[in-house]
């Protein structure tokens, strides 16, 4: 079941693209698996996905061991500061750095650990209260700093826009990132090519607006469990 939903995903990605006068090959895709187990996640390995996304950052060292290390693991959720030093050498990419501070605290790490790592900056488009992110005004002011870290590379943005089962409600918000990073770019004169954002319910619209990287979980794993994944014996 797995390996044909993933099927099914890469098809609307495809088709998506098309629509956007893209190449599919432009688009990565994330496959979500928080709250999953190692071996439903290993369906989709063996499927051939090998970029996972996880919110939670001990969730996923502990699945980390049980999965071949071929895969390369993305967090997509939000970064506590003490976290940090177990994150950095674990994910390929961070999608969630949310604040100045954390930003900085991302860079001095780094440096003690010797990486440097690839991280997108959050923007929170719609204002919402209950969300983490940028405001986008707030991120432009503080970008001249955000671009002096030297150990941290930005490759572009990210968004969570407001749940809506339609999913062109969604595209107002995928267009605001979209022409913040052009606006972003231009201003500062730094490439920000990627754009993280699209889920399961709206990721053909996100791609239609210029998303790079998407992230989709229950499309491919079905709905997800509330609680996070635990190896036996865990309390």
């Amino acid at each position: 079941m797995i390996a044909e939903n993933l099927e099914l995903v890469r098809t609307e990605i495809a088709q998506a693209a098309e629509r956007a006068h893209r190449s599919a090959s432009e688009i990565t895709l994330i496959a979500v698996s928080k709250t999953h187990s190692p071996e439903t996640i290993l369906e989709a390995v063996d499927a051939g996905q090998l970029i996972l996304g996880e919110n939670r950052v001990q969730e996923a060292r502990a699945k980390m061991p049980l999965l071949p290390s071929r895969v390369r693991w993305h967090l997509i959720g939000h970064l506590q500061s003490n976290k940090i030093r177990q994150a950095l050498p674990a994910f390929e990419r961070i999608h969630s750095i949310d604040t100045v501070e954390l930003a900085r605290d991302v860079d001095r790490v780094a440096g003690e650990l010797g990486l440097f790592p690839k991280i997108f900056l959050e923007v929170n488009v719609a204002g919402e209260s209950s969300k983490f992110g940028f405001n986008p005004e707030k991120l432009r002011a503080h970008l001249e700093e955000l671009l002096t870290l030297e150990r941290v590379a930005i490759d572009g943005l990210m968004t969570i826009p407001p749940y809506d089962p339609d999913p062109e409600a969604s595209r107002k918000y995928f267009v605001a990132l979209r022409e913040l990073r052009d606006r972003l770019s231009s201003e500062f004169r730094v490439p920000l090519p990627e754009l993280s954002m699209g889920m399961s319910g709206d990721f053909g619209v996100a791609i239609e607006e210029g998303a790079t990287f998407v992230r989709v979980g229950t499309a491919i794993f079905g709905e997800r469990k509330g609680k996070a994944w635990k190896p036996s014996g865990a309390e």
